[in-house]
């Protein structure tokens, strides 16, 4: 056989087991080139509503409830900041409930109300309210325990010596990159990791630094959140789908079912992998609103969410502050008890809650330019012309 056949062969078998080997991970490549071109332009707003087509995930079908009523209120008189901010934000949908009632709902580039969105950030707040089911049901006695009480695997990690409040309060102390628009940063390796079908759980076990000591510093992790599912799941023997949809999410009566993306292993994205209809976003708002009681039924309590709605982490003096996952504007006036708070996710998911006017804003969107400066007071300054619009002031 000359050089040259040789050569040719040796190039048909490389071929060959490239086939193979890329027949055999069809679906592992296909959700790696999702990840890679899931913000992309022209794909954004199609991928969030379709995340279920891309990632491995769970589905929570909707329960027997029947569906909560959002009873129409007056039209809202949208304030001139509206249009231009549904343009420059991106947005792709807004629900406004003033009262409990909706005022004001809309549906932009190509998206309709049947369509789930993904929450992003805006998850975190939900994890939070299942942490709350768990210790009003006496399943955490106790926030100041270590996490690796329920949490074994975590023995010997950078989590070890933090507690459940200091995770909660995203003052871990872990050293995590959080940079969305860095390749090679901690949060973009861990969406490579929910691709390929590797272990979420493992991922978090591999973190061995720390910056600071527990408790002393707020920095924004998002891997904690996935931490607090870790104690979660140890504290009852239950997977977070399925306390979710038996304690939060069937007692809501939500109009469809919800959805988790997951990782190989059917573990939830906690962090930022819940799928709802952007009505049933508003309707846990609006349960929120009404300090944990909806139709009848206390889903978390009250004290919980006083304490979890407090700005109580160790942010910097006049910087945005933070409860137990959930955001509070810098500026908010927290001498009052029913002070705003929200959650927050990126590319534009937002849940507002003015407890004071009784506002509820959900909006979700495909903001590509939603860490651009004044983005952020953009929205802030929206979503409280609305409240005061809907509160008639």
């Amino acid at each position: 056989m000359t050089l040259l056949k040789r050569i040719a062969a040796v190039l048909a078998l490389l071929a060959l087991i490239v086939a193979i080997a890329a027949a055999f991970n069809r679906d592992r490549i296909a959700r790696l080139m999702a990840v890679n071109s899931l913000f992309a332009e022209d794909r954004i707003v199609e991928n969030f509503s379709n995340m279920d087509r891309l990632f491995f995930n769970t589905e929570m079908p909707k329960g027997d409830v029947p569906v909560a009523p959002l009873p129409d209120g007056p039209a809202l008189a949208l304030p001139a900041s509206y249009t231009p901010w549904v343009a420059d934000r991106a947005v792709t949908s807004i629900v406004v409930l003033h009262e409990g009632r909706l005022v004001h709902e809309a549906y932009y580039l190509g998206t309709g109300p049947q369509d789930r969105r993904i929450s992003w950030s805006v998850a975190k707040s939900f994890l939070a309210t299942l942490i709350g089911t768990a210790v009003d049901a006496g399943e955490i006695a106790d926030l100041d325990a270590p996490v690796t009480q329920y949490a074994p695997a975590l023995d010997g990690t950078a989590y070890d010596g933090a507690s459940i409040r200091n995770v909660l309060n995203m003052a871990s102390g872990v050293t995590f990159d959080e940079d969305y628009f860095d390749f090679w940063s901690d949060i973009n390796r861990m969406g490579r990791v929910l691709a390929l079908g590797a272990s979420m759980d493992a991922f978090a076990a591999r973190l061995d630094e720390t910056f600071t000591d527990p408790g002393r510093q707020f920095q924004y992790t998002s891997i904690d959140t996935h931490v607090l599912s870790m104690v979660l799941r140890g504290a009852t023997g239950q997977d977070i789908p399925t306390l979710m949809k038996a304690r939060v999410l069937d007692p809501l009566g939500l109009e469809d079912g919800a959805s988790y993306v997951t990782d190989g292993n059917g573990v939830a994205f906690v962090l930022g992998g819940l799928n709802l209809r952007t009505r049933d976003y508003a309707r846990f708002g609006q349960m929120i609103l009404q300090d944990g009681a909806w139709q009848g039924r206390q889903i978390v309590s009250a004290d919980w969410l006083e304490q979890a709605l407090a700005p109580s982490a160790p942010t910097q003096p006049g910087r945005i502050r933070y409860g137990y996952q959930w955001w509070i504007p810098a500026d908010a006036d927290i001498t009052s008890p029913r002070h705003e708070v929200l959650g927050r996710g990126v590319y534009g998911q937002h849940l507002y809650i003015d407890r004071q006017r009784n506002v509820v804003i959900a909006t979700n969107g495909a903001d590509r330019a939603f860490r651009a400066p004044g983005a952020f007071d953009q929205n802030m300054a929206l979503f409280r012309d609305i409240a005061r619009a809907a509160a008639g002031e």
